[in-house]
Order: structure tokens, then C-alpha cells, then sequence
């Protein structure tokens, strides 16, 4: 590589090719396999987009049928796990907590070093289906309350908040988690699905891949930003205190959480139908005030900032979405690795199916011909 050429961050460098989705910016667009993230997020399951992601086409109802079924029979975790899990600090954090338990899964697997794309398959299935119940079982016994089990009668998204709550979710609840799921699942080759197929290229297992992509979507600058959305929400005086509050922080230059996107220079197309459906939600669960402030604040940043580009991403709306659903704050970022597993699994069963190691370079840019000082002498 010649002098000059790399770009911090990877910033519009193509590391690799996919047909599991597309993203256009400029325009506000983000398609799966070419089928409209709007439209999914009206129409489609989480079911339904998770086959779509890991097989590039919409399923029969016979297969999506069979989909879900093999699904639901894997909600219960191994022998032993559960007992693993309550054996941890009840104030542990739940995504460094989902991290390690994910990792963890791998002991329960006979043969959880097979990569070939059929096995890649059949772990990542286990994954998506268990670990909403240990983030559900985890969510009650540091609450100090009794292990729900999960039932097979139930779909991912009605399952996981009868698990979390110990009671059936109303479907206006199911329906709105069941949205966040196929809003999150996948986009493009953001760092924690960059982070997936690194570690599959080494020909690794698909636990090693789950768990680094969990540990690269945790931080702030990733899947951690919804967690700030509700903190900043929770930090304005009402409705009437949205204005002065946006202004101040613009004022300051201070980055206002939720809005602006790194790929996005249009309204996030995942925004669209999430901000109608948090908005029934908010008035299902008397949580209105919230949602009105939310509105609030994007109206205050629409008039500043639109020309800009900066408009609201999906971690605006999904932050009102999960409190008005009764989402602990630090469960946020946990139901977007939930989500983003199906993404991740796509991308390493594509990784393998055409496989070749990443080992990009680096420009080195530190000095030469240093001499060595002995100790004494430094």
C-alpha cells in the first residue's frame, strides 16, 4: 500500500461484497436481499426476515413454517445453564453478561468447531433461539424473581417479553418488539458485523464470531447509542423544556444522542414506521409525555440541523419503543444484539460460503533507526 492511501476508520473503503443488504444514504435507503426495510417492518415477522437474511428469498409458508418451528424448539437452554447464569453477580452488566453466556454455549455443542456452511447454520439457530432466555432469565434473577420458561406456542418476539415480564405481552407490545427485531437486524458492514466476518475468515467457530460481534455492538459509539437517547429524554423538564434544552446543547456543539447517522444523510428509512408505532405504544402504555418530547426534540433538530443531513436514527424512536415496553435501560442495547444475531449469521454463513482471511495492512507511521538505551541510560 502506498503512502497515504488508507483512511482512518475504514471510512468508504470495500472490504467485501454481499447480498444481504443495501444502504444508500444519500437517499435514505436500506433494503434486505432488495426488499424495502419499510416494507418488511409493515408486512414481514422477525421469523420471516431472519429466513430472508440467511437465505437470500422470502420463504414458502411451508418453509417458514418449518423456520419457526425448529426456532421455538430451541428456546430452552442446555443442562447446566441456567444454573451458570444465576451463578453470576446480579449486578453484572446484561450485555457483558450476554457476551459471556453466548461463549459459553459453545461447551454445551459436541462439535462446536465445525464451520461448514450446513453447521454454521444449525449453531446459529441455537444462538438466536437461546439467548433471549438467558437475557430474560438473567433480566428476573437480578430482580430477584422466579425463571420464566419459555413456550413454543409463543413467537421470538411474544416469547422473550412473556419470559421477561411472566406475562403474555398485549399484541400491540408483541407487534411493536416484533418491528424493532426486523428494523435492527442488519445493516450493511458495520463494525460489529465487520467484527463477525473477521473472525469467521479465520475459519473460527461461529460462538467466537457471536460473541466478538456482542462485544463490538456494546460500545457507545455502535449499538450502546439508544441507551442515551432515554437518559437525554429522561434529563428534559417536559414538553415545554425540549426547546431550551436542544438549543443549549447545540449552543455548546454537543452532539444531540439519536440523531445523525455515519451512513445516513436522509431521515433513516428504520425511523419511518417505528416513530408510528411508538407512538401507539406510548399511548397504549401512558407513556405519552415521552413520546411528545420525543417529537419535540426532533422538531427542534429538524429546523437546525435537516440542511445538515442530521436527521433522526432508529436509536430515537426504538428508545421510546423499549420504555413504553418496560425495557430496563441497560436491556436496550441487549435487544439490539438479540435483533442483529439473524444479521451476523447471514454474513458468517456468507463469509464461509466464499471464504478468504482478512489481513489487511497497516502504514506504519512511527519513527526508524532508533537506538536501544539500556536500562541505566534512560
Amino acid at each position: 500500500m502506498s503512502v497515504g492511501t488508507w483512511k482512518k476508520g475504514l471510512e468508504d473503503v470495500v472490504a467485501t461484497g454481499t447480498k444481504i443488504s443495501f444502504i444508500d444514504g444519500e437517499k435514505g435507503v436500506l433494503e434486505y436481499v432488495g426488499i424495502s426495510i419499510d416494507d418488511l417492518a409493515r408486512n414481514s415477522t422477525f421469523e420471516e426476515t431472519a429466513f430472508l437474511l440467511w437465505n437470500g428469498r422470502l420463504p414458502s409458508a411451508g418453509e417458514l413454517d418449518g423456520f419457526t418451528k425448529d426456532l421455538r424448539s430451541r428456546y430452552e437452554l442446555p443442562a447446566g445453564m441456567a444454573g451458570r447464569l444465576i451463578s453470576l453477580p446480579p449486578t453484572a452488566q446484561p450485555m457483558h453478561m450476554l457476551r459471556t453466556m453466548v461463549s459459553a454455549l459453545a461447551m454445551h455443542d459436541p462439535e462446536p468447531n465445525k464451520v461448514d456452511v450446513a453447521s454454521a447454520r444449525e449453531k446459529a439457530l441455537n444462538i438466536l433461539a437461546q439467548a433471549p432466555t438467558l437475557v430474560a432469565f438473567f433480566d428476573r434473577y437480578r430482580r430477584g424473581l422466579p425463571l420464566v420458561q419459555p413456550r413454543k406456542d409463543l413467537s421470538f418476539a411474544a416469547n422473550f417479553l412473556y419470559m421477561l415480564n411472566g406475562v403474555e405481552p398485549t399484541e400491540t407490545m408483541a407487534r411493536a418488539f416484533d418491528v424493532c427485531m426486523i428494523l435492527h437486524a442488519d445493516h450493511g458492514l458495520n463494525n460489529s458485523t465487520f467484527t463477525a466476518r473477521v473472525i469467521t475468515s479465520t475459519l473460527s467457530d461461529v460462538y467466537s464470531a457471536i460473541t466478538g460481534a456482542i462485544g463490538s455492538l456494546r460500545g457507545p459509539l455502535h449499538g450502546g447509542a439508544n441507551e442515551g437517547v432515554m437518559v437525554m429524554l429522561g434529563e428534559i423538564d417536559g414538553v415545554a423544556g425540549c426547546e431550551k434544552y436542544v438549543q443549549e446543547r447545540l449552543a455548546k456543539k454537543d452532539k444531540i444522542t439519536g440523531f445523525g447517522h455515519r451512513v445516513y444523510k436522509a431521515y433513516d428509512p428504520r425511523a419511518t414506521y417505528l416513530k408510528t408505532l411508538a407512538k401507539q405504544l406510548a399511548e397504549d402504555t401512558g407513556n405519552q409525555e415521552l413520546y411528545a418530547k420525543s417529537v419535540a426534540v426532533e422538531g427542534v433538530m429538524l429546523r437546525e440541523k435537516a440542511a445538515k443531513g442530521i436527521y433522526p436514527n432508529v436509536d430515537f424512536y426504538s428508545a421510546t419503543t423499549y420504555h413504553s415496553i418496560g425495557l430496563k435501560l441497560d436491556l436496550f442495547t441487549p435487544m439490539f444484539a438479540l435483533s442483529r444475531i439473524s444479521g451476523w449469521a447471514g454474513h458468517i454463513i456468507e463469509q464461509l460460503a466464499d471464504n478468504r482471511l482478512y489481513r489487511p495492512d497497516a502504514e506504519y507511521t512511527g519513527p526508524h533507526g532508533v537506538a536501544y538505551k539500556r536500562i541505566g541510560e534512560r
